[in-house]
């Protein structure tokens, strides 16, 4: 299941989290929120944005 999460803390500071995305289809799916919320500080990949990659890289080398 696919969901964004907005996590607020007590000094207004503001974290966009998503899960259940994988590849770059987090930044996409966030970056209305991102860009509501305004400028943005940092940010954090985790495992899913690598999956991806990693998936259509071995469908390549089996293609060939």
């Amino acid at each position: 299941m696919k969901r964004i999460e907005i996590i607020v803390d007590t000094q207004g500071n503001s974290e966009v989290q998503t899960k259940g995305f994988s590849g770059a289809g987090c930044v996409e799916a966030s970056r209305f929120i991102e860009d509501a919320l305004g400028k943005q500080t940092s940010q954090r990949t985790t495992g899913e944005f690598y999956t991806a990659k990693a998936q259509q890289s071995q469908s390549a080398r089996e293609g060939s």
